[in-house]
């Protein structure tokens, strides 16, 4: 049976890395068995590819009544907002870059994200006009209304309004899923975006599969294949590359009845939409020590401001650790205390 037309179109701007493309592709089937049509755009399929999907948007983009967007950040997005007369947006976002993005519109401060370094090159110098209208059209004004929907914990900046994102749809779309008597771990891109050390994190992986029992590891879908080969071949933990967003992999089952994880998204998503499930989400805290030496002066304050604001998650007690031979680092860090 053929679902009815929703009126929706979902526009994709495809990326190029292949995990997220995975992930948009099932999500997309998702989005067309509900009815909804769908543009897949290869934005970034090379040097004429920009201006052809810009102007294949541009009519389209002109004509709709209400606009949602999925990242304010991206500099695609905020090439394309320009274009829209619409008198309503919506910010759909449940990262953890949705805090930044709202402090950072409260402020009328450019839209950076919260791991970048606050040097500003040639291109972004460039992009600073765009970057400064994005923030204007972000703004709400007499004749256009502006919302956030999000899972986050977020302050609405004057004229915004914010709807949470409660998970209503996931749970009753999937689920209730099978509990294994296991504990899995959620990975983290803090290594691949130069926030945290990966020999630090490789001993923190290890050190919480230990004393936890964990014997899965969802990666995240920006995981390098090297680090994700070491989490497997050097502590033996199966490592699971979700095809479709981790709280509705969970949501599905199996899952283990313990869910570990670094600061991030998950902390704030899953008990939501784990919900009445007896899964107990459980966040370890990223040490100072960790952080690199290219790690932005907020991440240490962003990342506790993550696991401070989170709800119906266990804080994980201090425990020493300390880089386990199984790793096969090559060196090993000085003790710390992974989880306070």
């Amino acid at each position: 049976m053929t679902p009815p037309d929703t009126g929706l179109v979902i526009v994709v701007l495809a990326p190029h890395d292949p995990m997220t493309r995975g992930q948009l592709r099932r999500m997309a089937e998702l989005a067309r068995d509900h009815g909804h049509r769908l543009r897949w755009e290869e934005a970034r399929g090379g040097p004429g590819a920009p201006l052809r999907t810009v102007a294949g948007l541009a009519g389209p983009l002109r004509r709709a009544r209400r606009i949602v967007i999925g990242d304010p950040f991206s500099r695609y997005v905020q090439l394309l907002l320009p274009l829209t007369r619409a008198r309503e947006l919506v910010v759909v976002d449940d990262g953890t870059a949705t805090m930044e993005f709202v402090s950072q519109l409260a402020r009328g401060e450019r839209l950076v994200r919260w791991h970048r370094r606050g040097s500003r090159g040639a291109r972004d110098l460039a992009f600073a006009p765009v970057s400064a209208s994005t923030r204007r059209r972000l703004t709400p004004n007499a004749r256009r209304s502006v919302t956030v929907f999000t899972a986050m914990p977020v302050e609405a900046p004057p004229g915004v309004d914010v709807v949470r994102n409660d998970f209503a749809w996931t749970r009753a779309a999937f689920g209730p899923p099978r509990l294994t008597r296991g504990t899995d771990l959620v990975g983290t891109s803090l290594v691949e975006t130069g926030v945290v050390d990966p020999e630090r994190y490789l001993a923190a992986v290890a050190g919480l599969a230990r004393a936890y029992g964990a014997t899965r590891y969802f990666a995240h879908r920006r995981e390098s294949t090297e680090k994700l080969h070491r989490i497997a071949s050097g502590l033996g933990l199966e490592v699971v590359r979700p095809e479709l967003p981790l709280e509705l992999i969970a949501r599905r089952g199996p899952i283990g009845r313990t869910v570990l994880s670094f600061p991030s998204t998950v902390v704030h998503t899953l008990p939501l939409a784990l919900a009445g499930t007896g899964v107990t989400v459980a966040v370890c805290d990223i040490d100072p020590v960790w952080l690199t030496e290219r790690a932005s002066p907020r991440a240490e304050g962003f990342l506790s401001e993550v696991t401070d604001t989170a709800s119906d998650v266990r804080r994980l007690p201090a425990m020493p650790l300390s880089a386990p031979s199984a790793v096969n680092t090559g060196h090993t860090p000085q003790a710390t205390h992974p989880c306070g």
